[in-house]
C-alpha cells in the first residue's frame, strides 16, 4: 500500500491584477515562497484556488508553472484537475500526469449529483486515466454528494490509487468510523480544527490557516506533537478569530469561501496575494484587510512569529 501524504499543505492562490486578470509573474513569485516554506507541499484548484472559474488555457499554465517551480524546488506539490464536468476533469487528470505531481486532487461531478453507480463509475474512470498517478478525493461540506467513510472505501476498491480525501471533519465517533473503514487512509481536515483531529487520527490539511500564515500553520501542526495544550490553546483563539473577524463578512456582504480564503492571504502579507477574484465574484476590500490584519497580529502572534 502507498503512504498517502501527511502534514500541512498549502493552497497555491490566483493574484488578480488591476484589469481582472491572472497575475502570472505574481502567481510564480507566490509559488517561490510557497516552496521555500515550511510546508509539507502545495497544491493546486482547491476552493481557495478558484477551480471552478477558471479556463482551460489558465488551468493548463498554471499547472505547468507550479509543477515547474515546485519540482525544480523539491517540493512536494497536487494539482487539482476538479471540474462540474466529469469529462473535463478527466481530460485535465490525463493532461497533468504527464506533469508528475505528488498525486492530483479532484471532486465528484456536481452539476447533476451523481448515484452511487455513477460515482463508481466516475471513480474507475478516473483510476483508470491516473495510472500510477495518486489520487485525492475533494469532498467538503458543501459538496452535493458527501460520502462517509464506508462508502469512500467501498470506492477504493474502484480506485486502489485513491490515498486520501480532504473532509470536513467530525467528533470523536467521526474519527473512530474513518479509523474502522479507512485504517491505512490519509484523512485532511480543515485547518482550524486539526489541533482536535491530529490526536484522533487526522494526517493533516490543506489549511485555510497556511492562507493566513503558510509556516505559522506549519508550526502548528508540530507544536500539536510537541506541546498539545498549547496547540488547543491556540486553536481555540484561532476559531475565535474566525468567528469574530472572517465568518461575519461571509454573512453581511455574502463572500464566498474562496473570497474569505483569499481575504486570509492579504491579511497574512506572505506573498503578492490580494484578496481579489475572478470575475464576477465579489471580495473583501482594503480597509477589512487593514483592520483585520492588525486584529490578527494581536490575537494570533504565535501564527506570525
Amino acid at each position: 500500500m502507498v503512504d498517502g501524504p501527511t502534514g500541512i499543505w498549502g493552497a497555491v492562490m490566483l493574484p488578480i491584477d488591476v484589469s481582472g486578470e491572472i497575475d502570472w509573474v505574481a502567481l510564480g513569485d507566490q509559488v517561490d515562497i510557497l516552496c521555500a516554506s515550511d510546508l509539507a507541499g502545495i497544491y493546486t484548484n482547491g476552493t481557495a484556488g478558484e477551480f471552478h472559474n477558471q479556463i482551460e488555457v489558465e488551468f493548463e499554465k498554471l499547472a505547468d508553472m507550479v509543477a515547474h517551480i515546485a519540482r525544480k524546488s523539491g517540493k512536494p506539490f497536487q494539482i487539482g484537475v476538479s471540474n462540474s464536468n466529469p469529462r473535463v476533469a478527466r481530460r485535465r487528470l490525463e493532461q497533468v500526469a504527464q506533469l508528475k505531481p505528488n498525486a492530483v486532487q479532484f471532486t465528484l461531478p456536481d452539476w447533476w449529483p451523481p448515484s452511487m453507480e455513477e460515482t463508481g463509475n466516475f471513480m474507475s474512470g478516473m483510476q483508470e486515466t491516473a495510472g500510477k498517478t495518486l489520487l485525492v478525493l475533494y469532498n467538503p461540506p458543501h459538496a452535493k454528494t458527501r460520502l462517509d467513510a464506508g462508502q469512500i472505501s467501498n470506492l477504493r476498491a474502484l480506485a486502489p490509487g485513491l490515498v486520501g480525501a480532504k473532509l470536513g471533519g467530525g467528533d470523536a465517533n467521526w474519527y473512530t468510523e474513518h479509523k474502522k473503514h479507512l485504517p491505512d487512509f490519509s484523512v485532511f481536515v480543515p485547518g482550524h480544527s486539526v489541533a482536535y483531529g491530529r490526536p484522533l487520527g487526522a494526517s493533516g490539511s490543506y489549511s485555510n490557516v497556511a492562507c493566513l500564515s503558510p509556516n505559522g500553520a506549519a508550526r502548528h501542526w508540530e507544536m500539536i506533537k510537541t506541546d498539545p495544550v498549547t496547540a488547543t490553546e491556540l486553536e481555540t483563539r484561532i476559531n475565535r478569530f474566525l468567528s469574530h473577524y472572517i465568518l461575519p463578512l461571509s454573512k453581511r456582504f455574502h463572500l464566498s469561501n474562496p473570497a474569505l480564503d483569499k481575504l486570509l492571504a492579504a491579511v497574512g502579507g506572505w506573498g503578492p496575494v490580494g484578496p481579489r477574484l475572478l470575475w464576477p465574484y465579489c471580495s473583501a476590500n482594503d480597509e477589512d484587510v487593514e483592520t483585520i490584519a492588525k486584529a490578527a497580529r494581536r490575537e494570533l502572534p504565535e501564527i506570525f512569529s
